[in-house]
């Protein structure tokens, strides 16, 4: 069974920045893309940003705040949110998609408030 182990949500005053980080076994992180995406209350879960080795795409609402990266040495991956607004405030999970398969982490909640 594919785990993915995320960490780093919290709540953070607006213009804030949380740094997210999600692991899985070596054979996932070589093989599938790897990415974030979010689902506030009442909305769909969208996508923020993914990755493929060098390659990231972000979400419009994500760019120029958010940065994907990831760590090969660590099989992990991190979402870095900077000047965070109350919209960014959702429950972010990491997904790991190669072609028709799909595994999604446990969900990990970022409230963002005065």
């Amino acid at each position: 069974q594919v785990q993915l182990v995320e960490s780093g949500g919290g709540l953070v005053q607006p213009g804030g920045s949380l740094r997210l980080s999600c692991a899985t076994a070596e054979i996932i992180f070589r093989i599938y893309r790897m990415g974030w995406y979010r689902q506030a209350p009442g909305k769909q879960r969208e996508l923020v940003a993914d990755t493929t080795d060098k390659i990231m795409r972000y979400a419009d609402s994500a760019k120029g705040r958010f940065t994907i990266s990831r760590d090969n040495a660590t099989n992990t991956i991190y979402l870095q949110m900077n000047n965070l607004r109350p919209e960014d405030t959702a429950v972010y999970y990491c997904n790991a998609q190669l072609a028709t398969r799909s595994h999604w982490g446990q969900g990990t909640q970022v409230t963002v408030s005065a």
